[in-house]
């Protein structure tokens, strides 16, 4: 490739946050009627699909992609141009094979996956899901090859194409189905044929930016075998694809459990358990919402490492993660409080059509804002041992922690007093116990040992405060507005709104006071140097 700058690591995590921001803004512009048009039953069928698409697609394009782009990056480092591009010619074909034989094995196989999960109803949005696989397999490719070289931007605009098809084709097609009179679960598959639809599309559009900036650069190193390469991608990505593939599968088997259990052991009807278990879905949303901001910072922090590793700059490779570190416990721990305060007013608002769910997925979302929390520090962790080479551990904590959550909601929830109630606890319990041992390991392994206390205590103490004044503000609001009676619709999405304006005012101030944020946190950032001078950070 040419042409494009390389960005440093925080500039690469900007971009990529930017994109986030504006996915998730349009993903919830999506999700949000989505869920009020399909209920928590036809939630559970567009659910089930998700697990079954995600197990595939771990496996296919978890842990590849990011060895892709370590690979990458060290060969840019080394200025091995030839190496680069034998590389991405390895990776692609690669990459094909596995995205055809995923997405022919969940088209064949729709109905006895959906049935594995106790949910068979689900069969026609696995089917409409399936062709998905084998684009994302060569988008995944592609944006591994540009990531590894600095660049975040093509990774940033295709996923803003992806999201923007959801909303255009899939909302509608869904509203449209069930209109007509067709079941929930056609009208699941007609909103899944949006995400298709923005695979093909974002596809299209990395391979057309790809061709135009190629490089004709004439370079005279020597490259690898296409074994040596492809070995090399093997050795790196299969750990990391096992560790990330142990999660969904666990998802897969856990879901299994929660439905089998409301069936076999509390006797619900199939749609009964699906109801509850769309509910706990509901709230998961939330928060699969906010953790996608974790991505752009290990995204951008794995090459740009992994390229000062190649350069044996240990000091640098120090400072990149310190300051990952202190990006991720900033945003988390605000974040997750801040879910977990107005849990049930949130819900209320981004479920006007679905009162009676909103209303019982709001404790699920309280538990889960303190998980919230812990998948932040997951993924950076996971990140961390990844880039230290140690990708063998986060395989051994994530079934650790997914042990521990399948064994808990088979007892919890088959107990009829606490039913579905039993999910968000065990997914708390999950990712503490992942969490606690991650931290550990990156203790151990690291050469400069990272000072938790000093990392935490600081964010957590505003963050508290923070989630005081915000829950503090919604009651005051509440009792102003409604007169002490009950809050409608309009008075809960005003007073939810101007709380989330307080908390942000409260933990920006404190932030500061608190030297939370540091200069050097923001001078890779675009306009970072204004920044830092308007706040008079050091």
């Amino acid at each position: 490739m040419a042409g494009p700058k390389k960005q440093s690591f925080l500039g690469g995590a900007a971009v990529l946050a930017g994109a986030a921001l504006v996915v998730k803004l349009i993903g919830a512009a999506y999700k949000i009627p989505l869920n009020n048009i399909l209920g928590a039953v036809g939630k559970t069928y567009f659910n089930t699909a998700y697990y079954i698409y995600n197990v595939l697609l771990t496996i296919s394009t978890a842990g590849l992609p990011l060895a892709i782009s370590r690979l990458t990056s060290q060969a840019y480092a080394q200025g091995r141009e030839n190496q680069k591009r034998k590389l991405f010619q390895v990776a692609l074909r690669m990459f094909f094979v596995l995205g055809l034989v995923g997405s022919v094995f969940m088209f064949t196989r729709a109905g006895w996956l959906a049935a594995r999960l106790n949910n068979p109803m689900a069969r026609l949005p696995v089917r409409a899901l399936a062709p998905a696989v084998f684009c994302v397999c060569l988008l995944a490719c592609m944006r591994g090859y540009t990531q590894g070289q600095g660049n975040m931007t093509p990774t940033a605009a295709s996923q803003i194409l992806e999201a923007m098809c959801k909303v255009f084709i899939g909302l509608p097609c869904a509203w449209y189905v069930i209109h007509l009179g067709f079941g929930l679960d056609a009208g699941a598959a007609g909103a899944i044929l949006g995400v298709t639809v923005g695979t093909v599309l974002s596809m299209c559009f990395l391979i057309f930016y790809l061709v135009r900036h190629r490089s004709h650069e004439i370079a005279s190193d020597v490259p690898d075998s296409g074994g040596a390469i492809l070995k090399s991608i093997l050795v790196i990505g299969i750990p990391i694809t096992l560790s990330n593939s142990a999660m969904s599968i666990i998802n897969i088997v856990d879901t299994t459990v929660v439905m089998g259990r409301l069936q076999a052991g509390l006797h619900f009807t199939e749609e009964q358990a699906a109801a509850l278990n769309g509910q706990y879905g509901f709230a998961m949303d939330m928060i699969n919402m906010v953790v996608a901001f974790a991505y752009p910072v290990t995204m951008s922090l794995l090459p740009t490492a992994s390229a000062a590793l190649a350069r044996r700059d240990t000091a640098e490779v120090d400072r990149i993660i310190s300051t990952a570190f202190r990006v991720i416990v900033v945003l988390a721990l605000p974040a997750g409080i801040g879910l977990s305060a107005l849990s049930t007013p949130i819900m209320r608002v981004i479920l006007p059509a679905q009162p009676s769910a909103a209303l019982a997925a709001g404790p699920h979302l309280r538990i889960l804002g303190f998980a919230c929390v812990l998948i932040f520090l997951m993924i950076l962790t996971n990140a961390i041992l990844q880039t230290y080479g140690r990708e063998l551990i986060p395989i051994f904590t994530v079934v650790a922690g997914g042990v521990t959550k399948v064994t808990m909601n088979y007892f919890l929830v088959g107990t009829p007093e606490i039913n579905i109630k039993g999910a968000p606890i065990s997914t708390l319990c999950c990712y503490t116990v992942i969490v606690t041992l991650n931290l550990i390991f990156v203790w151990v392994y690291s050469p400069e040992k990272p000072r938790y206390a000093a990392l935490f205590l600081k964010p957590l103490a505003a963050s508290a405060l923070m989630g005081g004044a915000v829950w503090a503000a919604y009651g005051f609001l509440s009792r102003l507005l409604s007169g002490g009676g009950a809050v409608s619709f309009g008075q809960n999405a005003i007073c939810t709104f101007l709380s989330i304006g307080v908390g942000a005012l409260v933990y920006g101030v404190l932030i500061i006071a608190l030297g939370i944020l540091r200069a050097e946190d923001l001078r890779g950032i675009p306009h970072g140097q204004t920044i830092i001078r308007i706040l008079r950070l050091r």
